[in-house]
């Protein structure tokens, strides 16, 4: 299986990078926490003008019917940027859920406005026990309920504290039945599974900018005369990063290429569980680098910091994606046997 992307998916990823210039990222960051959605619903209407929000869309719903790889290559650049926004489920979650429904109606209905970015979407997993709750529920203009065989518009409550600030939670209630049925319960499973994939993307991203952050920091800090990119143990530890957001990606290119396959939930836990280890140990070489100020709010640093903090748990937990994998693997052991 060829894991390296083509030349038009490296171009497509370097002008999305572009795009998403780290220079004025972090103030469209900040307003989103602050409440203030203007500046990155700019920033995601320019997504949307380069494509990144269609890709998952097929064309009939006014998106270009990408394959998964490049919704991969899109979310890199995202998490990379730490670009605020419920994206996850309107480029990817979302559309996987309407798409796979035999009732194109409702499609038809929020797809058109997902991929040009005038609308947006949230999704939640219904929670009885832990009480249901949606990303951006007071700025998405589509609220959906998953739960069971169901599919429910929602509205919000009460808002959640993040550990994120720009990861603006809400509990919601749910509306009116829009789609059951078993069918519906296979769409759910693959919407938490195209939105686990593109949330492994961001972390992955957001692993190498934090990598970036602290190489480029550890040239500049200077200790006893000289940069603390010299001294061994520095060195050591970057490395160890890189080394684990590149034995990451791999996995993550390969849930993508499977996401039609049997082998669908394994890949996307698996790349789930990688890239989330990758970025938190980026983040955690990161922090030590910059020493005292990567823990003040004020710098850019903790934007990365509290995003790949929420983002680990954001589409399962790493408990629940290594369960799921020992699952996968038991039930092909007991195949095998049979």
């Amino acid at each position: 299986m060829r894991f390296a992307l083509s030349p038009e998916q490296l171009d497509f990823g370097t002008s999305l990078r572009k795009l998403l210039d780290a220079g004025r990222t972090p103030a469209a960051v900040r307003s989103w926490a602050s409440g203030d959605p203007q500046p990155g619903r700019g920033l995601i209407q320019q997504l949307a003008g380069a494509g990144a929000l269609g890709l998952a869309i097929e064309e009939r719903h006014g998106g270009m019917g990408a394959e998964p790889i490049d919704l991969v290559v899109a979310f890199q650049e995202i998490g990379r940027s730490a670009a605020p926004g419920p994206l996850v489920a309107t480029a990817a979650a979302i559309p996987a859920l309407l798409q796979a429904l035999p009732d194109t109606t409702l499609a038809a209905r929020w797809l058109p406005g997902f991929a040009d970015g005038a609308t947006l979407g949230t999704l939640a997993f219904a929670s009885p026990a832990h009480g249901t709750v949606a990303l951006d529920a007071d700025i998405a203009e589509v609220v959906l309920i998953a739960d069971g065989d169901q599919l429910r518009t929602a509205h919000r409550t009460e808002l959640v504290r993040s550990v994120d600030p720009a990861r603006r939670l809400f509990t919601v209630e749910a509306d009116a039945v829009v789609a059951e049925g078993d069918h519906v319960r296979d769409a759910i499973a693959a919407a938490f599974d195209a939105g686990a994939l593109a949330n492994a993307a961001q972390l992955l991203g957001a692993g190498r900018a934090l990598l970036a952050a602290a190489t480029e920091y550890a040239k500049q800090r200077k200790q006893f005369g000289q940069p603390i990119g010299e001294f061994q143990a520095v060195k050591q530890k970057l490395a160890d990063v890189l080394i684990g957001l590149d034995l990451a990606e791999p996995l993550l290119y390969r849930a993508a290429l499977t996401m039609g396959d049997t082998t669908r939930g394994r890949d996307v836990s698996a790349a789930v569980i990688a890239c989330g280890d990758a970025a938190y140990r980026a983040a955690r070489a990161a922090l030590q680098v910059h020493g005292a100020i990567g823990y003040t709010a004020e710098y850019d640093l903790s934007l990365w910091l509290t995003r790949v903090t929420a983002l680990r748990s954001a589409w399962g937990t790493p408990d629940l994606h290594r369960a799921r994998i020992a699952a996968a693997l038991r039930d092909r052991d007991l195949r095998g046997s049979a």
